[in-house]
């Protein structure tokens, strides 16, 4: 089965790493700090350090991937270094994934970082989508919802359908 990369792999994440591969899928899910790629090895899952206010950082990681899934709905730190990584590190990474096997991508549009904020990364990456052909799944469930992982894992797995 195909590999996804999860950016910002926290708890709720693993969750879904888990889900993914119980469906077949290879999961690598990253970590700005060594305590979170601990966390994610323990959990059984490939642990890969990555920067999302640094698009190379991911980019490197993507040469066996399938679809990328953002989830940094809930992203914490300084107002503007979250924006950016809706913004600006969002788009430079998609613009990236042209020259990627990537075949979609799942951008976490809900949680606790500013809601135009999250409104503005969305429309970056169906604008991405539809310039470079790469199937963008928008993921607008909380995390907390009964079955989250679930769904979500059938919306990322819809992308390689497309």
């Amino acid at each position: 089965m195909a590999r996804a990369l999860i950016v910002g792999c926290g708890c709720r994440d693993r969750e879904l790493s888990r889900e993914l591969a119980e469906q077949g899928w290879q999961v690598r899910g990253t970590s700005r700090g060594q305590k979170g790629l601990e966390a994610i090895e323990a959990a059984g899952i490939e642990a890969a350090r990555a920067d999302p206010d640094r698009a190379g950082t991911i980019f490197e990681l993507c040469r066996d991937v399938a679809v990328i899934v953002w989830l940094l709905g809930s992203a914490t730190g300084e107002r503007e270094a979250v924006s950016a990584i809706h913004d600006a590190r969002l788009q430079s990474l998609l613009e990236k994934l042209v020259e990627s096997p990537i075949r979609g991508f799942a951008y976490e549009a809900v949680g606790s970082v500013e809601e135009r904020t999250l409104a503005d990364g969305a429309r970056i990456a169906e604008r991405a989508g539809e310039r470079w052909q790469i199937p963008v799944a928008l993921l607008t469930e909380d995390r907390g919802e009964e079955g989250w992982a679930h769904r979500t894992a059938r919306a990322v797995a819809v992308l390689l359908a497309r």
